[in-house]
């Protein structure tokens, strides 16, 4: 699950990244006009996408668990952000929060995290 987690970011991530950068009319009907926002949210995804490439070679459990945790927050809390559940930006965050979700639980009960207390 965790390959298969890094992957799927990977595989939208790319795509994603180019329409940002091509500034595509496709990108601006989701995302808005080019903006310092829109600048800050590709510079987030293109760290996501390098992440998860390095840990897809790396294999870090530990830190591909705190990505997904991250990821699955922003992409739950992106529909109270936007104001919208209609936007396909926010539709594909969540199935990916979800994704990551089930992720998130196999590597828990699975052993592969382990959290210490102190």
């Amino acid at each position: 699950m965790i390959t298969a987690s890094l992957i799927l970011n990977i595989i939208v991530l790319i795509p994603v990244c180019i329409a940002f950068i091509g500034d595509f009319e496709k990108m601006q009907k989701s995302a808005g006009i080019f903006t310092p926002a829109r600048g800050i949210l590709l510079a987030m995804y293109i760290t996501i996408l390098l992440a998860s490439a390095l840990l897809l070679y790396f294999q870090q459990p530990t830190l591909a668990f705190a990505l997904f945790i991250m990821q699955i927050v922003y992409k739950i809390l992106s529909p109270i952000t936007v104001r919208s559940i209609k936007n396909p930006i926010v539709i594909s965050n969540i199935f990916i929060a979800i994704f990551h979700l089930i992720t998130v639980y196999v590597m828990i009960n699975s052993d592969i995290v382990k959290f210490d207390t102190y």
